[in-house]
């Protein structure tokens, strides 16, 4: 089984990344699977422009940038969790510009029946409408391409080293790979 953890934060050491490598270290200590981190925003991943070349073409996103190669990984990997921190009330714009490269694929996805995870990192309290709107637009989307949402985590940490003070959190991410 392959999983790819996309990492939506520009923070290369913020909580994000500190939530997906705990739940990388989890799957890889207890499984076989095959886990690879994939931090979007060191990477140049265009926007959709709309063209709809795609359409017509099989598929293929007409940019030629890193997007093409993680919609390659997402389609190859049968589980995909996508970490992102809280931005204005929504995912961050690098994790938007891969979630709208996505629709290049989208009749290859809906063949599929991809295990998705979310995580989203705050500073607002939890429960709080910003990570509701998050978690709805995954379900959107999710529910479009017929994959199914495995997880929804949502944390509250403003300071770049919050979610490590966490025993819980820890905890709950660490066994994220028994809902893999």
């Amino acid at each position: 089984m392959k999983i790819l953890l996309l990492n939506g934060s520009p923070r290369l050491s913020g909580n994000t990344n500190y939530a997906l490598s705990v739940i990388s270290e989890g799957i890889s200590m207890n499984t076989p699977y095959d886990v690879e981190i994939i931090n979007v925003a060191k990477l140049k991943v265009s926007g959709c422009t709309a063209c709809s070349a795609c359409r017509i073409n099989g598929g293929n996103c007409v940019m030629n940038d890193d997007g093409r190669e993680i919609i390659e990984k997402v389609y190859k990997a049968d589980a995909v969790v996508f970490g992102t921190p809280v931005y204005w009330w929504g995912i961050s714009s690098q994790m938007k510009a891969v979630l709208d490269r996505c629709y290049s694929n989208t009749s290859q996805f809906k063949e599929q029946n991809k295990k998705v995870g979310v995580v989203a990192v705050g500073a607002s309290a939890v429960p709080n409408r910003q990570y509701e709107l998050i978690n709805s637009q995954f379900e959107c989307i999710c529910a479009f391409l017929g994959w199914d949402i495995v997880f929804e985590l949502s944390y509250s940490a403003s300071a770049e080293d919050d979610l490590r003070k966490s025993e819980k959190a820890y905890a709950e991410l660490s066994e994220i790979w028994k809902r893999l």
